[in-house]
């Protein structure tokens, strides 16, 4: 999958096989055989292209990630307890990514907290300052 999502495209078992096999030796069955599992579990879709196949991802690695995540927090007995545990493993970096990952989830009308003010005579006419203090 790795190799699918990095390039973005419909890839071919030979792709996948040439790239592989820069790092160790592999045979072509293999890779066959992989993307063929991957297929038949629907995380990759294929066309046929003459006598081969090219083979896509159905979601992106963030998806996938996502749905993992989601998926372990879903099976937990305690959700609240999983998702503390996983906070604590995270590095400050990851802590920063989860940051800027709630604010774009909340949206642009979530804003930073402010500092309470006090309201201004025109937004709180029935003050005790109008009253004289009764």
């Amino acid at each position: 999958m790795t190799r699918v999502w990095k390039w973005n495209r419909p890839v071919t078992v030979r792709e996948v096989l040439e790239d592989l096999q820069r790092e160790r030796s592999i045979a072509y069955t293999t890779v066959m055989t992989v993307l063929d599992n991957l297929h038949q579990k629907g995380w990759v879709r294929r066309e046929a292209e003459g006598r081969a196949y090219r083979y896509e991802a159905v979601s992106t690695r963030a998806a996938y990630a996502a749905a993992l995540m989601n998926d372990a927090w879903t099976q937990s007995d305690n959700p609240a307890a999983a998702l503390v545990a996983f906070f604590g493993m995270m590095s400050e970096e990851q802590r920063q990514a989860l940051s800027d990952a709630i604010r774009i989830v909340q949206g642009p009308e979530t804003r930073e907290p402010r500092e309470p003010r006090e309201p201004s005579r025109e937004e709180n006419p029935g003050s005790a300052e109008d009253t004289g203090g009764r």
